[in-house]
C-alpha cells in the first residue's frame, strides 16, 4: 500500500456481495497508472457475504480497506466514515451497486485538481436507467431543491463525486448530507464543477439506499440547509500576531 495516496475512493455498501469484485476491477482499470490511490469500502451493516468478499479481496490488494458499521447508519454516515478515514487529499465516491461507472472517476478527480477554488466535482447522470416513477420522483425533488437553494445542480442524487477532503470536513454533518453537497460546498465559498456521466443498470441485487427514504425527513433537511445558507456570514480573514 502506498504510504501517501493522492486519492481515496470511498464506496458505501450494504448487502452488495455480488457487486464488489466486478466494481473493484473497474475502479482499478480506471485509475491504475494515473494516481496513487486507495479504495475504502464502508460496509454499512451488511447481513450478506459483503464483509467476507471484501476480506478475501483485501488479501490480494494492498490498497483495499474495509470499514464496518455494526448497524446500518445510512449512506451519509457511510460516506462520512470513509472520508474521515481517507488518507488522500482528494476523495471520490461512487455507489456500490454498479450503476455508477468508474470510468468517469478520472474526469471528476481531474476537475478538482485543475480548479484551485473547485471544492466539488459532481456527476450529472444522463440516460438514467431507473424506473419511470423513480426518475419522476428524482426530477421533482431536484427541481424543488434547486428552486429553494439555488445550487445550480440538476442532479444531486448521483453517487459519482470528487471533492477535497478538507472541504468536506468543513461541512456541518447531518443524516442526508450527501444530497446537499453542492449547496453546502458553495456556502463555504468554493466552486462546483459538473461532469456528465452515463448511467447504467444495477448489476445485481436491489436498491438499499433511496433518494428520499422518508419524504418528511427530506423536507426538514431542505429547510435546515436553507437556514444554514441564510445564516452564513463571510469568514473573517485571520492573521497570527507574533510577540
Amino acid at each position: 500500500m502506498s504510504s501517501s495516496p493522492a486519492v481515496s475512493i470511498v464506496v458505501p455498501v450494504r448487502n452488495e456481495a455480488d457487486n464488489i469484485a466486478p466494481l473493484i476491477e473497474e475502479i482499478t482499470a480506471a485509475l491504475d497508472g494515473r494516481w496513487a490511490y486507495e479504495i475504502i469500502y464502508v460496509n454499512d451493516g451488511s447481513t450478506d457475504a459483503t464483509g467476507e468478499r471484501l476480506g478475501a479481496l483485501m488479501q490480494q490488494r494492498g490498497n483495499l480497506r474495509q470499514l464496518r458499521h455494526i448497524r446500518s447508519g445510512g449512506q451519509s454516515a457511510a460516506v462520512r466514515s470513509g472520508v474521515r478515514a481517507a488518507r488522500g487529499s482528494i476523495v471520490a465516491t461512487l455507489d456500490g451497486d454498479g450503476q455508477n461507472n468508474p470510468a468517469f472517476l478520472p474526469d471528476l478527480i481531474a476537475a478538482v485538481e485543475k480548479g484551485e477554488r473547485v471544492g466539488l466535482a459532481a456527476g450529472q447522470r444522463v440516460g438514467r436507467k431507473d424506473t419511470g416513477f423513480k426518475k419522476l420522483q428524482s426530477r421533482i425533488a431536484n427541481g424543488v431543491r434547486n428552486a429553494i437553494l439555488k445550487d445550480g445542480t440538476r442532479d444531486t442524487g448521483c453517487g459519482l463525486k470528487a471533492f477535497r477532503r478538507d472541504v468536506f470536513l468543513m461541512l456541518p454533518y447531518f443524516d442526508g448530507l450527501h444530497r446537499f453537497l453542492p449547496a453546502l460546498v458553495r456556502r463555504e465559498g468554493f466552486d462546483i464543477a459538473y461532469v456528465d456521466v452515463i448511467d447504467r443498470p444495477r448489476r445485481s441485487g436491489v436498491s438499499n439506499y433511496g433518494f428520499f427514504d422518508r419524504l418528511w425527513i427530506g423536507i426538514m433537511d431542505l429547510a435546515g440547509v436553507w437556514w444554514l445558507i441564510r445564516r452564513k456570514k463571510p469568514t473573517p480573514e485571520v492573521t497570527e500576531v507574533n510577540a
